[in-house]
């Protein structure tokens, strides 16, 4: 297969998980498609990006030797938002590695407390602040604190996925 082409070709769910299938758990696969990401045109990383959170969601081993270059990913300036998107859906999904708590964190808390930041990247950094949240209680205050500075501002989307967290950890009153 012709990766580039076929990323290239067409941008659907379709397309996207006929990738995922030809990657399955195959490591040489993944690494191939990782490479895009990491290495060709804007194009070709934005639409790399979508694969590959399905294929770390289903398969996350694929993802440990390249933590570090994905999180370095993640904070690049003018990163597009679909890239941004699928970086922090599929950590989410998986376990961090404990090294890159601190970065993730950091990176997570900018995403909620940026006004303009797309809803989905703000839900989904507001989920992995969730689950590090039980390994780290003190960033409990100050995750309540951004989301209640950010309450009036925001959608009904990011409204119902703060509240949900605030209602089962916290005693945030809306």
């Amino acid at each position: 297969m012709n990766l580039r082409n076929v990323i290239l070709s067409v941008h659907s769910k379709s397309r996207t998980m006929e990738i995922v299938n030809w990657v399955r758990h195959a490591q040489i696969r993944f690494d191939e498609l990782f490479n895009l990401f990491l290495n060709s045109e804007d194009l070709v990383i934005q639409r790399a990006a979508w694969p590959i959170s399905y294929c770390v969601i289903d398969h996350p081993d694929l993802i440990k030797k390249y933590f570090k270059q994905l999180i370095a990913q993640l904070k690049k300036p003018g990163l597009h938002v679909a890239v941004r998107r699928n970086i922090v859906r599929l950590l989410q999904h998986i376990e961090i590695p404990s090294k890159y708590h601190g970065e993730i964190m950091d990176i997570c808390f900018k995403f909620i407390a940026t006004h303009d930041e797309a809803v989905a990247v703000k839900a989904f950094s507001i989920t992995i602040l969730q689950k590090l949240s039980s390994r780290y209680p003190q960033i409990r205050q100050e995750l309540e604190l951004i989301i209640q500075e950010r309450w009036d501002y925001e959608t009904n989307a990011f409204k119902s996925r703060a509240g949900k967290l605030l209602n089962s950890n916290y005693t945030f009153k809306q």
